[in-house]
């Protein structure tokens, strides 16, 4: 299983990924050199947001929808996920499961 994930970095930029462990992806973003360039620069702060995709085909293709979309639905996205359909309107919605949102961290 994959997982999609959208972090708050320093600056509070949001940063999307995909990963088979969140934990562990958020810990190399956090200062090792597997972490990606954009976080070596604006390092990350917490996890927003968490969808399951049952492979990493799926989770690539809503990962690219996501980094796509403008800052304001991003947010949308994350604190409602009933707007997931909407924004997201060509990917089949029913593949993909919220596991986790941290409405605190969006403040």
């Amino acid at each position: 299983m994959y997982f999609v994930y959208i972090i708050r970095c320093s600056g509070d930029r949001l940063y999307t990924g995909i990963t088979t462990n969140v934990d562990r992806r958020f810990s190399e973003h956090s200062g090792s050199a597997k972490g990606a360039k954009f976080t070596h620069a604006y390092p990350p702060e917490a996890v927003l947001a968490v969808w399951s995709a049952p492979d990493r085909s799926c989770a690539s293709k809503l990962e690219y929808c996501i980094k796509h979309l403008p800052r304001q639905k991003k947010l949308l996205l994350i604190s409602d996920n009933s707007a997931f359909e909407t924004l997201l309107d060509n990917l089949d919605c029913t593949t993909f499961v919220r596991q986790y949102t941290d409405q605190t961290a969006l403040g």
